[in-house]
């Protein structure tokens, strides 16, 4: 392990980590960045339009601005994967990594939330050979293809939109009666000739041998239960990576969120959280919340330790 003991460690290189890291620099405290992949889920979106100050910005290229941001604070950022955390007896969090160990007074968990699954026969195995969860990343792979996308929300909507742009013809399944996407989205799918929503149906099945051949439905579409379809896009959410952090107790609600005071603290003194892994903001879980969580946390951190 390192001699240096750490003021904070930021786990999560997204924009709540990356916002935290700004934040800690001014409050001058002595900081590292974790995280697996820089930005996170941030690289596969294609278009931001809601981010104050940039009419349309991708994500990869507002990371890239905010990693430079931090960079000029001379704070290292490191591609690892944090294995364990636990707290000593002198009260300092001992973080193992794949490739050292580290200690700090704070942390700050801004781990982001993962591609939720929905666990139905053919999906696991055929992943990569036309089931995906990333439109951004693959649309480009389905140019003039009939494609699915599986979900109502904002997320789904935007994939539905995106791969419109490439495919043929797209089917928007949702579970529910009515898609739950915001208005802008809706709209732009209304206008969509190549969009064709069908509710209250759920994909049970995804069948094909080297590729995605059809899905299974479990009501009829047209006096049909299967449709024939080169692409599946699973756009049913996320869910919050806590593992590490729910092992030193700190308090999650029902669905695994972390619960967190104004100024981003848990229940465990000196963990805090920032960004979609928790309770805060209300639930909304957006860009501008996420940073703004980032600020807050690094606000808090900087009053625990050096006030």
């Amino acid at each position: 392990m390192e001699n240096k003991v750490y003021d904070l460690i930021i786990v999560g290189s997204g924009v709540a980590g990356l916002t935290a890291s700004i934040y800690a620099s001014r409050y001058r405290l002595d900081h590292l960045i974790f995280g697996v992949e820089t930005g996170g889920q941030m690289n596969e979106i294609h278009s931001i339009e809601n981010w104050p100050g940039e009419i349309s910005i991708s994500g990869r290229d507002l990371i890239s601005n905010m990693v430079q941001q931090v960079n000029n604070f001379g704070v290292e950022i490191r591609n690892d994967s944090i294995m364990s955390v636990q707290k000593n007896a002198d009260g300092f969090f001992e973080i193992e990594s794949s490739k050292g160990k580290y200690a700090a007074k704070a942390l700050i968990m801004a781990m982001g939330t993962s591609y939720k699954k929905m666990n139905i026969p053919g999906e696991k195995e055929l992943t990569g050979k036309g089931v995906s969860y990333c439109a951004t990343c693959d649309a480009m792979f389905f140019r003039n293809k009939i494609i699915s996308v599986i979900g109502g929300g904002n997320s789904a909507a935007v994939a539905a939109i995106n791969l419109a742009d490439y495919g043929e013809k797209i089917y928007l399944i949702y579970r529910g009666e009515k898609l739950s996407a915001e208005p802008i989205w809706l709209e732009k799918i209304a206008s969509n000739p190549k969009i064709e929503i069908i509710t209250q149906t759920n994909v049970i099945e995804i069948k094909g041998e080297a590729k995605v051949e059809k899905i299974i439905l479990d009501r009829p579409h047209n006096d049909k239960t299967s449709l024939s379809v080169d692409g599946v896009f699973i756009e049913i959410g996320s869910e919050p990576g806590v593992e590490l952090v729910k092992k030193l107790g700190v308090e999650t609600d029902e669905q695994n969120f972390i619960k967190v005071g104004p100024d981003q603290s848990t229940s465990v003194s000196g963990i805090f959280a920032a960004g979609d892994i928790t309770t805060g903001s209300n639930k909304f879980r957006q860009l501008i919340t996420a940073s703004a969580e980032g600020a807050l946390a690094a606000n808090g951190v900087y009053k625990k330790i050096k006030l």
